[in-house]
């Protein structure tokens, strides 16, 4: 007798969509079929489509050391409601994520805190941590973060995000020689390299040329934070990856310049892979008067024609995959002039309710869905098959979403420490009614159920 049966439901995959029943033993998928079979639990899925819980390869969730932003409990209660079932955590938290010890404090500080399996990003700091990174890749780091252009205290390792010259305990940013090195040295660890693609140089002036003119609209932090700073940041990366051989990841990739460049890389046979964000595909510029500050994010929402682009090359296989780069902030601290306000949102519970909602409007399709938020993710950051499919042998990670219920993405139903987000007041065809984790239901019907039992999950390495 299995321990669970999830019966006559429409089991998607990133091929194709058919009926058919699972069961589930031991956490993990053990058949599928169209036979009704003994189980100690009957979960009747009719009407209902059945995909692998997604991964989100992209969140900050602010622990520990800013938890007045958000913390684990939050931020992965707020995934299990968005059938994120697999979270990977930036490693800019205080302290940061540098070496072993501090991955395994961290790994260990979240085992009761998770209620979502969670993976564990280590930070690329050059000279700074050069000769921790194996060690880091030997404990499970899923990869490696370099937030390129970004100046550093001293004494903690925090991100400073608008620095000056003049600041006390500041490390500057890494100079090319020195961003060419650690991208040597990443490759010397065979593990994927990921890039904030904003070039800081001309990032500062051209934010001290807007600034000086007076103007805080909109338009002039694109103007700050332009198409040319990511294309030019892009450019030298992927020169970089060429030479050295680094699997290069391009993280949030905003602009049409940024597509099409890493598009030709990949015709060449460059190690080049990017993603996008749901903020990025579902706003644009024109979205600012309605939703303020709240839309600030770095790289920032752009125009009708980056966005279309995105699109584009996510649809054609450019972009592997859609992330949430959720990144709460306080209420209070995202109102006032636009240039001070920090920069990020909740995403990690409304990217698939969006991405759902585009597959009852036609424009995708839900294998499309399971490609680019369930098994792209797992293949690329070599979690695949345990994670990203349902497959024999598979984690028992699932989302059941019922196609014709309809809801509204409101704020106060969020489950974040901060539920702010720039989606609040969207109509969503498409609900998502329940979420398994390793076979244990976690999610009904909106609302988290049972207590933390997320895992660390470390990748396969490739040989």
């Amino acid at each position: 007798m299995y321990k669970l049966g999830i019966v006559n439901g429409h089991i998607v995959s990133g091929k194709e969509i058919k009926k058919a029943n699972l069961y589930i033993q031991d956490g993990k998928i053990a058949l599928e079929t169209t036979e009704f079979l003994e189980a100690a639990e009957i979960y009747n899925a009719e009407g209902l489509h059945i995909i692998p819980g997604c991964l989100d390869v992209h969140c900050h969730f602010r622990d520990p050391g800013y938890t007045d932003k958000e913390d684990m409990l939050h931020g992965t209660r707020a995934a299990a409601v968005g059938g994120v079932t697999t979270v990977f955590d930036m490693p800019n938290t205080n302290p940061p994520v540098r070496d072993a010890q501090s991955f395994r404090e961290k790994a260990v500080y979240f085992s009761d805190r998770a209620y979502v399996d969670f993976a564990l990003w280590g930070l690329a700091l050059g000279e700074m941590n050069s000769s921790k990174l194996a060690e880091m890749v030997e404990a499970g780091a899923i990869a490696f973060k370099f937030f390129w252009g970004y100046a550093l205290n001293s004494k903690t390792y925090e991100l400073i995000y608008n620095y000056k010259p003049e600041m006390p305990d500041l490390i500057a940013p890494l100079d090319n020689g020195e961003v060419y090195e650690l991208f040597e040295e990443v490759a010397r660890t065979g593990a994927l390299l990921a890039i904030h693609a904003e070039d800081h140089v001309l990032v500062r002036m051209l934010t001290e040329r807007v600034l000086k003119s007076g103007r805080r609209d909109y338009s002039a932090l694109l103007e700050a934070r332009s198409n040319l700073a990511e294309e030019v940041a892009i450019q030298t990366a992927i020169a970089f990856s060429k030479v050295t051989g680094a699997r290069l990841h391009i993280a949030h990739i905003s602009t049409q310049e940024g597509i099409e460049l890493v598009k030709e890389a990949q015709k060449k046979g460059i190690p080049v892979t990017t993603e996008t964000c749901s903020h990025h595909l579902f706003l644009d510029s024109g979205d600012y008067d309605r939703v303020g500050p709240v839309m600030k994010v770095y790289p920032p929402v752009r125009g009708k024609r980056d966005r279309q682009a995105l699109w584009s090359g996510l649809q054609e296989g450019t972009v592997s995959l859609v992330c949430s780069d959720h990144a709460p902030h306080k209420l209070a601290d995202k109102k006032g002039d636009l240039f001070s306000v920090p920069a990020g949102m909740c995403d990690v519970e409304t990217m698939l309710p969006l991405m759902i909602n585009e597959v009852s409007r036609g424009v995708i399709t839900l294998p499309f869905v399971v490609q680019k938020m369930a098994e792209n993710p797992a293949k690329l950051f070599d979690l695949y098959p345990q994670k990203g499919c349902l497959e024999i042998g598979a984690d028992a990670d699932l989302v059941l979403i019922d196609l014709n219920k309809e809801t509204e993405i409101r704020n106060e139903r969020l489950h974040s420490k901060q539920p702010i987000t720039g989606f609040h007041g969207t109509f969503i065809k498409g609900c998502l009614v329940a979420t398994f984790l390793r076979g244990r239901q976690i999610m009904k019907d909106g609302e988290v159920i049972g207590e933390p039992q997320g895992e660390l999950v470390k990748p396969q390495r490739r040989s």
